[in-house]
């Protein structure tokens, strides 16, 4: 006789098994990036050798150890080169410090930033001269404007073209700071310039130096107009030395800001360490910025990573916070994996209960099916025909029942089913004597 086909328990099973699995997967596939291990090794593009950003890189580095995380820093040329090291896709760079105009928006599709960090005024010293930067009192004059790949270099060059000179006017060196402050106080070259941060030491010294003048921006207000990426900054007279009353005037400065720029796909957590560390190292005041001021949220030609909107919005991460990076970023990658599958999961879950139901629901129905089929076979027996073998089928169908387990919702049309093969068990025996008497 043709049975029901029926879905087992275990097979519903296989399908709740079958939907945590798939669910799983495409959970991690969404979220790879944040479920991969972070690097314990980054390389920080710097600068030369002994300038600025190669100290700001020590910093850095010394503040990540503390989370086990090994910052390597590359000595280069400049903000230039460690643009090109960071868009170089064979190149191990990771992090880089960028001046703001070195690129754009349209040139940082691989790239995001972490914020801008400090002012990185442009500093012009000369020996002899006029102390203001002019056309006629700088043509023909011998100046060190930073190596090839250096932002100083592009900065200068960016401002001798908004200027009408022609770089070819001027005698241009490449020398490092160090080297190009020893010319100058030789006087191998007329002047040089530098972009570096107030705390920078060759900065320090020339300022206090009577031998030569740190340069002024008469017009600087038209070169901020002109390029949005500076900013007009004062440095106050005597503040170099304030017994000679070094520099003797107020000077006025641009600067651009430098930015702490990553590639798009560094792991979040290390980011989060970098933008604490950028935090903890800037945040103070200085002489051209109050406290508090930087890091800053600008995207300056590069956009923001979404960490880092975040970080200038909310702070670090909660587990951040209060657990030490290892275990955060454990924590945090099992709550990323599972926090969206159990979103996931749960409603799917919620249906195996009730598929589960309905297929024992279908069981009890195919048994009502099978003994409808023996109640009407008993109405055919003809007269002087066994009931036996219809006897042995109803204890079969009885067994089955008794065999089967089912939810508490359907314990009820189980024991109905019980009661009326019971019945179809008694009219079977009752036809049977009846056709006996018949006969």
């Amino acid at each position: 006789m043709p049975r029901t086909r029926l879905v087992p328990h275990t097979q519903l099973r296989y399908v709740a098994i079958g939907i945590l699995a798939v669910v799983t997967v495409v959970a991690i596939w969404i979220l790879a990036p944040r479920l991969a291990a972070p690097p314990w090794t980054i390389t920080l593009a710097t600068g030369p050798d002994g300038a600025a950003y190669a100290e700001l890189g020590k910093h850095y580095q010394q503040l990540l150890a503390k989370d086990g995380i090994k910052v390597r820093l590359l000595a280069t040329g400049g903000d230039v080169e460690n643009l090109a090291k960071l868009r170089d896709p064979h190149s191990d760079v990771s992090v880089a410090f960028v001046e703001s105009g070195v690129v754009s928006e349209a040139e940082s599709t691989d790239l995001a930033s972490l914020g801008t960090l400090m002012y990185s005024p442009l500093w012009v010293f000369q020996r002899g001269g006029s102390q203001t930067l002019a056309m006629a009192n700088i043509a023909g004059k011998r100046f060190s404007i930073g190596p090839e790949g250096s932002g100083t270099r592009f900065q200068v060059l960016q401002l001798l073209a908004l200027l009408g000179l022609d770089p070819r006017s001027l005698q241009l060196e490449a020398y490092l700071p160090e080297e190009a402050e020893q010319a100058l106080l030789s006087g191998r070259i007329d002047g040089l310039a530098i972009n570096a941060s107030w705390d920078a030491p060759v900065v320090r010294r020339l300022l206090r130096d009577p031998r030569v003048w740190l340069t002024s921006f008469p017009r600087a207000d038209a070169y901020v107009a002109l390029n949005p990426n500076l900013t007009k900054l004062v440095v106050p007279m005597g503040v170099g030395d304030l017994a000679r009353n070094l520099p003797a005037t107020d000077v006025t400065l641009i600067a651009p800001k430098t930015s702490l720029l990553i590639r798009k796909d560094l792991h979040p957590a290390v980011q989060y360490l970098l933008l604490e560390a950028a935090s903890e190292i800037h945040s103070g005041p200085a002489l051209f910025h109050q406290a508090g001021q930087f890091p800053a949220g600008e995207p300056m030609g590069v956009p923001l990573s979404p960490d880092a909107r975040h970080f200038y919005k909310s702070g670090a991460p909660f587990l951040h916070r209060y657990l030490p990076f290892w275990l955060a970023v454990l924590v945090e990658r099992l709550l990323v994996l599972l926090i969206p599958v159990l979103g996931l999961l749960f409603p799917a879950l919620r249906v195996v209960p009730d598929l589960y139901f309905r297929a024992m629901e279908r069981r009890v129905l195919g048994l009502y099916g099978q003994l409808k089929l023996l109640e009407t076979e008993c109405d055919r027996l003809a007269p002087g025909a066994s009931g036996a073998a219809l006897a042995a089928r109803i204890d079969e169908l009885e067994a089955n029942a008794n065999r089967l387990r089912v939810p508490a919702k359907v314990t009820q049309s189980l024991y109905h089913l019980k009661q009326h093969i019971n019945f179809v068990r008694e009219r079977v025996a009752l036809r049977e004597k009846s056709l006996a008497l018949a006969d």
